[in-house]
C-alpha cells in the first residue's frame, strides 16, 4: 500500500512513521522543515491530569490511553533514532491559590499546602493546597520532532521537506493524486496531517475539509539567577503552567484567536510573568531569555478529528488543539491501523461530524 501523508508534525512522522513499520510505502511532504510549527513551539507536556482532571470523556479516555503508551514509545524512538528526547514521567502539581482547593481527580493525591511547598519550596505561602499527579510527564519537544523524522527515514520513508502541496485532484468522489511544485504524487491513500493549515488546501471539496482552527499561544522562557535552582517538577496554577526544561523555565501559554499571526507580544509575556510570580514569587528575579508563539489547531467542539474525511482515499488527524504531544503514541497507532483497515475510527473524532448529510452526528 502507498500512502502519502501532508504535514511533518509529531502527527504526520508517527502516523508515517508506524505504517512504513507495518510495510506501506510512506511519503511525508512538508511545506517547509519537519517538526517546526506547533510541535517546535509546544512545551511538551504528557499531561492527563493537568488537561483532563476528571474527565470521562472519549477525549480523556484517549489520553490515559496515550499517556500508558507513552514510555515504551519513548524508547522506541530513541532507539530507533540514536537521539535521546528527554522523556520524564516525574509527575505535576495542580495548586490552588488563595483559600481554594484543586478539584479532586482519580489516581491523584491531595496535599495541603505544606505538603506541596515540601515538593516546590517556591511556591507562594498563600497557596490553598495542591493535588499531585504521579503520572504526568514531559518530554523535550524540539528533541522528538528530529528523533521521530529519523526513525521514520531510517525506517524507509520518504521525508520531502520545502515540498508544499498545492491542489489535490478529486475524481467520482475520491482522491486521485496531489500536486507541488516538484510534481504530482499519486497513492492508495492520503493523510492530511498539517496542524492549522489542514483546512486550506485547493481541489478538495468542502465535505473533504476539516474545519480547523489557529489558536495561537505564546510562550516565554526564563532563566534562574545565579545559586537558583529549578523547580523539580511541572507546576500547573494561576492560569498558567511552569514547566522546568534543562536550564530553563518555560511558562505557558496564552489562547488568542488572531488567525495565523505568530508575532510575540510584550502584552502576553507580561501576563505570563505576572501569574507565574503569583505562584512562585522568586520567579520575579528570573531573566526572561526567550519567547515564542504557535499555534494549536483548533476544532468547532473542541475535540480532535481523526478518522476517514467525506471523499474516498483521504484521512484527516487534526484537531488536537493543547494535546499534539500527549496524544502522539495513541493517535500514530489508531491512525496507522485505520487507514490501512484494521481498524474503526473513534465516533466521537470523525471529522465527518461537521458536514452534514454524511451520516454522522
Amino acid at each position: 500500500m502507498k500512502v502519502v501523508i501532508v504535514g511533518a508534525g509529531v502527527a504526520g512522522l508517527g502516523i508515517g512513521w508506524r505504517l512504513r513499520q507495518a510495510g506501506a510505502e510512506v511519503t511525508i511532504l512538508e511545506r517547509g522543515q519537519a517538526a517546526q510549527g506547533a510541535t517546535w513551539a509546544s512545551a511538551g507536556m504528557i499531561a492527563v491530569a493537568g488537561e483532563m482532571g476528571a474527565s470521562q470523556s472519549p477525549e480523556a479516555e484517549f489520553a490515559r490511553r496515550a499517556s500508558r503508551l507513552w514510555p515504551n514509545f519513548a524508547m522506541e524512538i530513541e532507539a530507533a533514532s540514536g537521539l535521546d528526547i528527554d522523556y520524564r514521567r516525574d509527575g505535576a502539581l495542580m495548586v490552588a491559590i488563595g483559600a481554594g482547593t484543586p478539584e479532586p481527580a482519580p489516581d491523584l493525591e491531595n496535599l495541603t499546602s505544606s505538603e506541596a511547598r515540601d515538593k516546590e519550596p517556591m511556591l507562594a505561602g498563600d497557596i490553598g493546597g495542591a493535588l499531585w499527579a504521579p503520572g504526568d510527564a514531559q518530554v523535550d519537544s524540539r528533541a522528538l520532532g528530529p528523533a521521530l523524522a529519523r526513525a521514520f527515514v531510517r525506517a524507509g520513508g520518504t521525508l520531502s521537506l520545502n515540498e508544499p502541496v498545492v491542489r489535490f485532484d478529486v475524481h467520482a468522489g475520491a482522491v486521485e493524486g496531489l500536486h507541488t511544485p516538484v510534481g504530482r504524487h499519486e497513492a492508495d491513500a492520503y493523510v492530511l496531517a498539517a496542524g492549522a493549515w489542514s483546512g486550506a488546501f485547493g481541489g478538495l471539496p468542502d465535505e473533504a475539509l476539516p474545519p480547523v482552527k489557529p489558536i495561537k499561544g505564546e510562550i516565554i522562557a526564563i532563566a534562574p539567577p545565579p545559586g537558583a535552582s529549578l523547580p523539580r517538577h511541572v507546576v500547573w496554577g494561576n492560569a498558567v503552567y511552569l514547566v522546568p526544561r534543562r536550564e530553563r523555565l518555560l511558562i505557558g501559554a496564552t489562547e488568542v484567536d488572531t488567525g495565523f499571526d505568530t508575532s510575540v507580544t510584550a502584552a502576553a509575556a507580561e501576563w505570563l510573568s505576572s501569574h507565574a510570580i503569583r505562584l512562585m514569587p522568586a520567579l520575579a528575579h528570573w531573566s526572561v531569555v526567550d519567547r515564542w508563539a504557535g499555534l494549536r489547531p483548533g476544532s468547532p467542539d473542541g475535540l480532535p478529528m481523526l478518522g476517514p474525511s467525506g471523499i474516498g482515499r483521504l484521512f484527516v488527524a487534526t484537531g488536537q488543539y493543547r494535546n499534539g504531544i500527549l496524544f502522539a503514541p495513541a493517535l500514530a497507532e489508531n491512525m496507522s491501523r485505520l487507514v490501512l483497515g484494521h481498524a474503526e475510527g473513534i465516533p466521537a473524532f470523525d471529522p465527518r461530524r461537521f458536514h452534514k448529510g454524511q451520516g454522522h452526528a
